[in-house]
């Protein structure tokens, strides 16, 4: 199967580390991860640098009754925003499940994996029963660099090697971040973060 069609059917298919640091990031230039940072000597083919400046991560006013560190993903918009205090949060621009996948409610991540391995769930396998049961993590995989899985759902947040679906309805429900937002997600959030998914 080619790697795009893959891609499309992927899953078609967040505690600030406290202190100042964290606060300064929140006001100041947000730290840009280097390709090294993802994995050295693999050619990526999900940057940042290949989304539209509205769906890059930036720092941005957004008012909430939710505490710093909290991960809120709206699906109508297709951002999820890291909550960082007063007024500011984190935002990347994401993939999001299409009609009739999409859903809402409150979790929390209960595991983090690095370059996951991709078994489509049951359900997924029920409906295109030409994918893979397995696929080993890895550049070609289109769960990407990093995942976050929420809750014990089958959903994840987790990475692409699609940039071009960032800001898309593609999936099964399962939220999608370019390879270097995920990782720079990743590295910000422990396991038990609350993440609360907004439907409207």
């Amino acid at each position: 199967m080619h790697r795009p069609v893959v891609a499309a059917v992927a899953c078609l298919a967040l505690m600030i580390v406290a202190g100042p640091a964290a606060a300064q990031g929140a006001y100041g230039k947000i730290p840009e991860p280097t390709m090294q940072d993802v994995d050295p000597g693999v050619d990526h083919t999900a940057r940042d640098v290949d989304l539209p400046p509205e769906l890059r991560r930036q720092s941005v006013f957004y008012r909430t009754d939710q505490p710093p560190g909290t991960i809120i993903v709206n699906t109508n918009d297709r951002f999820l925003y890291l909550i960082l205090g007063n007024n500011v949060a984190l935002r990347y621009g994401i993939g999001v499940g299409r009609d009739g996948f999409q859903w809402g409610g409150t979790h929390k991540i209960s595991r983090k994996a690095e370059w996951p391995d991709w078994t489509p769930p049951p359900e997924m396998i029920e409906r295109q029963p030409y994918l893979p049961r397995w696929m080993a993590g890895g550049p070609g995989n289109p769960m990407g660099a990093r995942a976050l899985y929420i809750g014990t759902t089958v959903y994840r947040i987790h990475g692409t090697n699609a940039p071009e679906t960032i800001g898309q309805a593609v999936s099964s429900g399962c939220f999608r971040l370019v390879n270097e937002d995920i990782t720079d997600l990743y590295g910000r959030v422990p396991v038990g973060t609350k993440v609360v998914v907004e439907h409207r």
